[in-house]
């Protein structure tokens, strides 16, 4: 019964004699051969049927010789072993042909054991690219099958964090009607000057949760104190501004709002160094609560409130511009200004429109704005 064929080899030779030599040791060893005459026909056996575990070339051939074939089978059929073989016993070709790619080399005349033993190992080194190959791509797969699963996972997790936070944001609507839609106004007037000012996509969700959460510590703060409808004393203004820390404590605990965190603990600082809860002044104070300072103030003098009328967003923005380098980051204001008036209304008309529905999940996913 005949045995099961080793592989097979294409020989590459311009001499006859030659080629029916390595064919018959070979096929005594169970290869199927397939031979060619020059490299032309080597070039076309492999277009027409690249299923060859091994190729075997002369060096030295009239014409095209066979490390230009070399040359060819490595850049088109990367993978596939070549043994070189020549009469040359020159040290120089052999370190040549091996830079250039060949797996082995053989010396003419040589014996069928020595014969036998290239090929082997040329054919199971072979074998071995093609196992390792198949292993990568089969492990890029399933990298790219597991990267899928996971970033729809993480997207998963995202819109649960959004629904986390419209849940404190409301929390804190129902404590305080008088500023209720007032987290996700300075929301949405934070990103729109954040993207302003070109900041990236990381930098977006972190400022937007800051924004959105930047009160939540008034949930601790007694009614009393809280939703008293006049002025308050020096002891309840003392209690109202613990609510920054308190936010902060709050939320620094939540892993994917610890960034976040530092706005809810900075954002009534002021640029001057006159602010609360630690006098920060200038760029100690984290970017997001500087950015913040202004929204806040857009949003704080363009609403109603029981003791006064809404001002118009070009007041606003004149207001602003004056306590520029005082309550503000100049810097952030020459950006500020450059916005027309007009797409502050507009936007705030839009999360106006928004409320009703899931305004605070949408606006805590800053590409959605």
């Amino acid at each position: 019964m005949r045995r099961m064929l080793q592989g097979r080899v294409l020989v590459v030779d311009d001499e006859a004699a030659v080629r029916g030599i390595v064919t018959a040791l070979l096929e005594r060893m169970e290869y199927e051969v397939v031979t060619a005459n020059g490299v032309s026909a080597a070039l076309n056996y492999l277009q027409g049927d690249p299923a060859f575990d091994l190729v075997m070339s002369d060096i030295m051939m009239p014409g095209v010789d066979g490390l230009a074939l070399l040359d060819a089978v490595v850049a088109d059929y990367p993978g596939m072993p070549v043994v070189m073989f020549t009469a040359v016993h020159d040290i120089h070709v052999a370190t040549n042909a091996f830079r250039r790619g060949a797996t082995d080399y053989l010396l003419k005349p040589f014996e069928r054991s020595q014969l036998a033993s290239v090929v082997g190992r040329a054919v199971e080194h072979g074998r071995l690219r093609k196992q390792s190959s198949a292993y990568r791509q089969n492990l890029e797969e399933i990298v790219s099958s597991r990267t899928g699963q996971l970033r729809a996972t993480m997207q998963d997790l995202e819109r649960s964090y959004d629904i986390t936070l419209e849940a404190m944001g409301d929390a804190l609507d129902l404590r305080d009607a008088e500023t209720e839609g007032h987290s996700k106004r300075v929301t949405a007037y934070s990103i729109a000057l954040a993207r302003e000012m070109g900041l990236n996509a990381h930098e977006l969700r972190v400022i937007a949760r800051g924004a959105f959460l930047h009160d939540i510590g008034k949930i601790s703060t007694p009614d009393s104190v809280l939703l008293k409808p006049g002025k308050l004393d020096d002891d309840e203004t003392e209690i109202m501004r613990e609510h920054c820390e308190r936010g902060y404590e709050m939320v620094r605990k939540i892993p994917f709002l610890k960034e976040a965190s530092e706005i809810v603990y900075a954002h009534q600082e002021r640029y001057d160094g006159s602010g609360y809860p630690r006098a920060l002044s200038g760029e100690e104070i984290p970017l997001g609560a500087r950015i913040f300072a202004i929204a806040d103030t857009l949003d704080a003098m363009t609403s109603d409130r029981p003791y006064r009328r809404a001002a118009t967003f070009e007041a606003a923005q004149a207001e602003i511009a004056r306590c520029s380098g005082i309550q503000f980051d100049p810097a952030i204001v020459r950006v500020f200004m450059a916005v027309e008036p007009e797409r502050w209304r507009v936007l705030r008309a839009e999360v106006g429109r928004l409320s009703a529905g899931t305004a605070s999940v949408a606006l805590c996913r800053p590409a959605a704005v």
